[in-house]
């Protein structure tokens, strides 16, 4: 089932979040540089990179590559969230949206503007959750 998610006059074109994830996400896990800059961060959680073996390595880039996007995982169709199994385990990645000059305390009012939003990609285990 296939769910288009449509503008809203007072807010933000989810399309335009959406592309500006993506690209923020394929820069910070597989170095893929955008057509924009796009302000961010990258974390991930103490047990994800205590698994070892690679496991890191392989859960960000899954988390670069992951496309997957349903009404079920994206409701609000801005590709903020998505979960991957690598070796038998889920990993979740989340993208927050935040005003720049906040230090983190405000959600961005202005989610689909670049120039005044950080993104904050924080990658986990799901049983950290």
């Amino acid at each position: 089932m296939s769910m288009t998610v449509q503008p809203q006059p007072d807010r933000p074109d989810p399309s335009v979040i959406a592309a500006q994830n993506d690209a923020f996400r394929k820069l910070a896990c597989l170095g893929v540089p955008p057509v924009q800059p796009i302000q961010g961060r990258m974390h991930v959680t103490r047990s994800l990179m205590e698994a070892g073996d690679g496991f890191m390595a392989e859960a960000v880039k899954a988390t670069g590559a992951f496309d997957t996007f349903e009404p079920e995982n994206d409701p609000e169709g801005w590709h903020d969230f998505g979960a991957v199994e690598i070796r038998g385990e889920t990993v979740f990645w989340k993208i927050d949206l935040y005003e720049a000059d906040s230090d983190f305390r405000y959600g961005a009012e202005t989610p689909d503007n670049p120039a005044t939003t950080m993104r904050v990609l924080t990658i986990m285990l799901a049983r950290d959750w």
